[in-house]
C-alpha cells in the first residue's frame, strides 16, 4: 500500500491543490457579490483569492513562473467557481455558513499544500514549512478581504492562523516519524479543517488586548 501511495503522490497533491483553489475561489466570489461587483469583479476576486497565496509562495521560493500561471487548470477552476456562485447566489445568499465552511476547507488544504511544496524544496525544515504553509493558506484570503475594504478574517476570527499552524505541526511530526507523505497530508488537512469548524461552532478565540 505504501508503494501505491508513493506513486499517487504528485497526482494526489495536484488534485488537492485544485480543490483548495476551488474552495477559496468560492469565498472570493461570495465576497465580491456581497459588495455589489459585476461578473468581471466576481471572477477577478475569485481568481485572486484562489491563487494569490500560492503565487506569492512560489515567487519567494524562486519558482518562476508560478504554477498557477503556467497551469491553466487553476484559472479554469477559479473562473468556473466564480461564474457558478454568481449564477446561484440568489439561492445561496442566506447561507453565510457555506462561505465559512469553504473558507475552512481552503485553509486546511492550502496550509498543508504550502508545507508540502517547502518540504519538496528544503526537506524537514520546520520554519520553512511553517512559513510556506501559513503564507499559502492566508495570502489569498488577506487580499480578498483587503480588496473589499474589510479587516482580513485571519486577524479577527477564532483560531484561524492558529489552526493552520497546528496542522503544519502535525504534518511535520508525521513526516519525522516516517509516515507516508499522502497520509500525513490527509491527516494534517483534516486537523486544520476540524479545528476551524469546532472553533466556529464554539466561538473559540485567542486572547485580545483589553481596551
Amino acid at each position: 500500500m505504501v508503494d501505491v501511495f508513493s506513486h499517487l503522490s504528485p497526482f494526489f497533491l495536484q488534485i488537492m491543490d485544485l480543490f483548495g483553489t476551488m474552495a477559496f475561489a468560492v469565498t472570493g466570489a461570495f465576497k465580491a457579490i456581497e459588495h455589489k461587483t459585476d461578473l468581471a469583479g466576481v471572477i477577478i476576486l475569485s481568481t485572486i483569492t484562489g491563487v494569490a497565496g500560492g503565487v506569492i509562495r512560489d515567487m519567494i521560493f524562486g519558482i518562476y513562473p508560478p504554477a498557477a500561471i503556467t497551469n491553466p487548470s487553476y484559472v479554469i477552476v477559479t473562473v468556473s467557481s466564480g461564474i457558478v456562485i454568481f449564477l446561484l447566489y440568489p439561492s445561496l445568499r442566506k447561507h453565510w455558513g457555506l462561505f465559512l465552511k469553504f473558507d475552512a476547507i481552503g485553509l486546511g488544504v492550502f496550509s498543508v499544500i504550502g508545507a508540502t511544496v517547502a518540504y519538496d524544496l528544503f526537506g524537514l525544515n520546520f520554519l520553512v514549512l511553517t512559513f510556506a504553509g501559513i503564507l499559502t493558506a492566508v495570502g489569498g484570503g488577506i487580499l480578498r478581504d483587503l480588496f473589499v475594504n474589510e479587516i482580513p478574517l485571519v486577524f479577527v476570527k477564532e483560531f484561524y492562523a492558529s489552526a493552520s499552524f497546528l496542522g503544519i505541526i502535525i504534518f511535520f511530526v508525521l513526516l519525522v516519524v516516517d509516515i507516508n507523505l499522502n497520509i500525513a497530508t490527509i491527516v494534517s488537512m483534516l486537523v486544520v479543517i476540524s479545528v476551524r469548524f469546532v472553533a466556529m461552532k464554539f466561538n473559540w478565540n485567542l486572547p485580545r488586548a483589553r481596551t
